[in-house]
């Protein structure tokens, strides 16, 4: 008797499982790629780059400037009289921390920024995502990530999700 309702076990899961994988429509996105190639993901790269270039100009101009300071104290430093030598080295000393900490400032802000971006463009995706995988019968839909040993290609709805989100983005 037990092994008569062992082998009924056994024979519904198979067929719950065959009637299961009959069923299951199984996606993934490469949202590295995704984020990208994205018409948002462009822009806020273009952002960044602007925000970049700026600080980068700021930084060019204080580093000449601590470098011209540090090169006069170098050549006039035995010149000058102990106290014009103090208050020279204690500007250098100055200008150099306010140099030290606008460029933590900047990777800071920048850091942030592109974090900001991408947060933005991942909510929206993961939207676009979700009403593509309900509209489509999808029963998953990954991330693509480095743990995933196999993936085939034709399961890849990066392309088709990209269209959709750049689609919605011009609405």
């Amino acid at each position: 008797m037990k092994r008569l309702v062992l082998a009924v076990l056994v024979a519904s899961c198979i067929a719950a499982g065959t009637s299961f994988a009959a069923d299951t429509k199984i996606g993934y996105i490469d949202m590295q790629r995704a984020i990208n190639t994205s018409e948002s993901g462009k822009e806020a790269k273009e952002q960044l780059a602007t925000r970049l270039k700026k600080y980068q100009d700021e930084i060019n101009t204080r580093q000449e400037d601590l470098k011209r300071l540090k090169d006069e104290l170098e050549k006039q430093g035995m010149l000058l009289s102990e106290s014009a030598r103090a208050a020279k080295e204690k500007d250098y000393q100055q200008k150099l921390k306010e140099f030290q900490r606008f460029t933590k400032d900047a990777q800071d802000e920048l850091q942030g920024k592109d974090e900001e971006f991408t947060r933005k463009i991942l909510e929206a995706m993961e939207k676009v995502i979700q009403e593509y995988g309900r509209k489509n019968g999808y029963t998953f839909i990954f991330v693509k990530n480095e743990s995933m040993l196999f993936v085939d290609e034709k399961a890849d709805l990066t392309d088709e999700v990209l269209k959709l989100f750049n689609a919605n983005r011009k609405k």
